[in-house]
């Protein structure tokens, strides 16, 4: 990984259609065709759930689904909303409204772009698994918790965005339930459920609104008195065209206000794609080139706002329907796009008909399949450090938002990961006599005599803040008689920041105060390059930077000798 070098943007469609045929044609054609048909619930429901009207879902799904397929790193990645941004969108909009909605979502996409141009698209990788199955375990009890008002046709408005005020409301509300409408919303459940252990190629999301749909048209038209909510009964009728693009304006005092949310959009939105990227290259033996990847979702959110669109990123359970029904091209992505607005042009009066009951049914199996308790379960057999990351990122996620469980999530690894490295590196201290071999696998041994007033340090690890202090201390704590020479060992030092470098001139600028030379041995490249930018070589002298432990115990041991002759002479 590189912060500099030529852009990374190959977007695999190019790639795709150079050698691309009839009969790769005809398998995308279909997988095309069956991921637009089941994404049409999920949009639909995603967009409700996140506080705007099923047409900003289809839309979202549309324009960035074709954007995310044509410009993306990924063969099979299929774009659009996802349950996991179902929180972070309801609280942009509750706090700022649908235009603050845009200009975060317009700064997440810039913030992808810019990480995707800098290479950052491996780090993104590195972004521990517990502070991701934390706040997806999070956002899943999250989007649960928004579907019982629906499911049980409380009937509450202007709930709470909390969790704990929102439960606290419904515990009081129970008592309102609805009959008919929570017989609508278990039917569907029992549908969606049932419907995988039929076929698992069925989409049972589709076929639970479909047949479900019609049974509560017919009990709304025969029946008034039993009526069931519905979308047209929550929006009113849907707009059938594409919204001309819109502007937004621009502040610093927007941009500093929305810029923390902007960032979860971001990182998010990378996480999660990355991730379905990652698992479709397991399956499908494809490789995502994951710096195009991060471009193409960053054009795609900077686009879809112009359009009153929510967020954007990679679908997981989309991307695996898409591979199991044979989509090995992102022109399977671009023809789900197709799928979906064919649908939005001509088809969306039924929509309107669709009970609300149903759709919060569809989100709870979401939020249950989001959940991936088996994974909290299995990590909760892990060390302390794991655990901990994830207890504290789900708890911060659940009660207060995912900003800050994702900022105080990725502290909290960081540290824990910190202290973990730095137990684990060691200072080891010799005298008298060294064995060169030791610590590697080789069965030769030669042992080198120190000579009195000569001490060796040895650092075995990457040298850096956490290890300048303890190093610092270990020093202190080690010196005995005072030395005529130290020697530190630096053969296991793969890098070294600018804490240990401070540290390290100190140590040699004092040590030369006393009287005492200070000899670095086995230093590599990389470090040696470092140390010469900051004038090390010349505070210390070069010959004084020896390449290994034997040079460095020899140079010790003359110089020690030297003075010891000095002595003699002055006595």
């Amino acid at each position: 990984m590189t912060l500099s070098g030529p852009i990374d943007f190959k977007p695999k469609l190019i790639s795709a259609l150079r050698d691309y045929s009839f009969t790769k044609f005809k398998s995308d054609l279909i997988a095309g065709i069956v991921v637009g048909i089941v994404a049409l619930p999920l949009a639909v429901a995603f967009a409700i759930a996140s506080g705007v009207s099923p047409t900003v879902g289809l839309i979202t799904a549309i324009i960035g689904g074709f954007l995310v397929s044509a410009l993306g790193g990924c063969s099979v990645q299929i774009g659009g909303p996802t349950g996991a941004f179902i929180v972070i969108v309801y609280g942009i909009i509750e706090n700022f409204g649908l235009e603050g909605l845009a200009i975060a979502t317009f700064m997440a996409g810039v913030i992808l772009v810019l990480m995707g141009l800098f290479h950052l698209g491996t780090v993104i990788k590195f972004i521990p698994y517990p502070i991701v199955v934390g706040f997806t375990a999070g956002i899943a009890l999250t989007i649960f918790s928004t579907q019982m008002n629906d499911f049980f046709g409380l009937g509450l408005t202007n709930m709470p965005a909390a969790f704990i005020p929102k439960w606290g409301m419904y515990f009081s509300n129970f008592g309102n339930i609805d009959i008919v409408s929570t017989i609508v919303g278990v039917v569907s459940l029992l549908i969606i459920i049932s419907v995988p252990m039929i076929s698992k190629k069925l989409p049972g999301a589709l076929i639970a609104i479909i047949l479900v749909t019609l049974g509560v048209w017919l009990l709304n038209s025969n029946f008034p008195e039993y009526h069931v909510a519905t979308i047209g009964d929550r929006f009113g009728d849907l707009v059938t065209t594409i919204p001309a693009p819109k502007g937004f304006v621009f502040s610093m005092d927007t941009i500093n206000l929305l810029l923390p949310s902007a960032f979860t959009i971001a990182v998010l939105g990378s996480i999660e794609s990355l991730l379905s990227a990652t698992v479709a290259d397991g399956i499908t033996g494809s490789k995502t080139g994951s710096n195009t990847e991060l471009i193409g979702q960053g054009v795609a959110n900077m686009m879809v706002p112009f359009f009153g669109g929510i967020p954007v990123t990679g679908a997981i359970a989309r991307t695996m329907t898409n591979i199991t029904n044979g989509g090995r091209t992102p022109i399977a992505g671009v023809i789900h796009a197709i799928v979906l607005l064919v649908i939005f042009l001509f088809m969306m009066p039924l929509i309107n008909l669709v009970p609300m009951a149903c759709l919060a049914a569809v989100l709870i199996v979401v939020s249950y399949n989001m959940s991936g308790w088996r994974t909290v379960r299995a990590i909760l057999k892990n060390p302390k450090s794991d655990v901990t990351v994830l207890v504290v990122t789900f708890l911060l996620t659940v009660i207060f938002d995912l900003t800050i469980a994702i900022e105080i999530g990725l502290l909290l690894a960081v540290i824990l990961f910190l202290r973990r490295v730095t137990e684990n590196v060691q200072i080891k201290v010799y005298s008298e006599q060294l064995d060169i071999a030791e610590g590697t696998e080789s069965t030769s041994h030669e042992v080198l005599d120190v000579a009195k007033g000569v001490q060796v340090y040895e650092i075995d690890g990457p040298f850096f803040f956490g290890i300048a202090t303890k190093f610092d201390e270990m020093m202190r704590t080690t010196m005995g008689d005072k030395p005529k020479v130290r020697i530190i060992r630096m053969r296991k030092v793969p890098f070294i920041d600018a804490t240990a470098v401070h540290n390290l001139e100190i140590l040699i600028r004092a040590s030369q105060e006393e009287g005492i030379h200070v000899v670095l041995s086995g230093v590599n490249d990389n470090v040696r390059s470092v140390l010469e930018h900051v004038g090390i070589d010349k505070l210390i002298g070069k010959d004084h930077i020896c390449p290994h432990i034997s040079l460095a115990v020899k140079m010790a041991n003359k110089i020690v000798w030297q003075l010891d002759e000095e002595t003699s002479v002055a006595e």
